[in-house]
């Protein structure tokens, strides 16, 4: 639900780096970033419960920011250089993190925790019918189309399509998508014009995060005002959201990707409906139908069949 997936795509396409000696195995890690951003749909929840939706994601890549900053500074690695670069990079900085985050911000005011986690999973299909216009070299497949059909099925589960959605916050919901519908777009704007730059993913996506949160900071005192009081507890939730959401999460990406590669990184698109599900029900109350459980698993079921290489049958 990041950045992270932008530099996945863009890495596919380098020469695959010496796995890295870490403490702890792939699988502990990939469980770790499962939780984090599946918890992160339960945090911006409890986030615009003390501040504005602009507030929470201006806190959110503050954070975020900080977490990368520090990172380079360990490993010693500069800002990208060049101001066409930079353009670019404010460009995938708004597709990629200011537009989505504050989406799902404002889309979580009517909807709960659950749903804006399940929106967050159709974006695979999102990107799946995106890149058979915009890149030429990812043909439709009859898995991948019947997958791109399957997952808008499980869409119209979800909102419980033949009951009118009733019961449901139409403009919350239509903001949670266009979040999930963002960060494909931002993907394949990423893969065409800032791939193979030369300088490293650390570096990129510490300099887009920094990018957009001066986006935020622009656009925030045009709409919300200094808080009256600071809430500890939404405080809480806004930095644990931007230094683990938002920024370890990147690091633990980029060291699954270099070790177990792009394709099985990208399997915890999967895991992250399910966790946000558990963690709303069972940690804010949030309350479930049978439709929401269902139509998650179909979409899962199309966003994993659009993911599907190789010829159709």
């Amino acid at each position: 639900m990041s950045t992270v997936t932008a530099s996945t795509r863009t890495r596919s396409q380098s020469p695959a780096p010496t796995r890295p000696r870490t403490r702890l195995g792939w699988r502990a890690r990939f469980g770790i970033l499962s939780l984090i951003w599946g918890f992160s749909f339960l945090l911006i929840k409890v986030g615009t419960e003390g501040y504005a939706p602009f507030q929470v994601t201006l806190g959110r890549l503050v954070f975020g920011t900080a977490v990368l900053v520090a990172a380079m500074a360990v490993k010693r690695e500069r800002l990208p250089r060049g101001a066409r670069l930079w353009g670019r990079m404010a460009v995938a900085a708004f597709l990629l993190n200011a537009l989505p985050f504050s989406l799902f911000a404002y889309s979580e005011l009517t909807i709960p925790s659950t749903l804006a986690g399940i929106c967050n999973a159709t974006s695979p299909l999102w990107g799946m019918a995106l890149s058979l216009v915009a890149l030429s070299e990812d043909r439709p497949t009859r898995v991948r189309v019947a997958g791109l059909g399957l997952g808008f099925l499980g869409v119209l589960t979800v909102l419980g399509a033949w009951q009118g959605f009733h019961g449901l916050d139409a403009t919350g919901t239509a903001m949670a998508l266009l979040a999930s519908l963002s960060y494909p777009v931002g993907w394949i704007y990423v893969r065409r014009t800032l791939a193979g730059t030369g300088n490293s993913h650390l570096s990129m996506t510490g300099g887009q995060l920094l990018l957009a949160t001066v986006q935020l900071a622009v656009v925030t005192p045009m709409f919300t005002g200094v808080p009256e009081h600071f809430a500890v507890v939404p405080l809480l939730a806004v930095a644990a959201l931007g230094a683990l959401g938002t920024g370890l999460a990147v690091l633990i990406q980029y060291g699954l990707v270099a070790e177990v590669g792009p394709t099985t990184a990208q399997m915890v698109t999967y895991f992250i409906p399910v966790i946000a599900t558990a963690a709303g029900v069972a940690i804010l109350g949030e309350s479930l139908r049978w439709t929401t459980p269902l139509g998650a698993v179909i979409v899962l079921a199309g966003a994993a069949l659009t993911q599907v290489r190789g010829k159709g049958a």
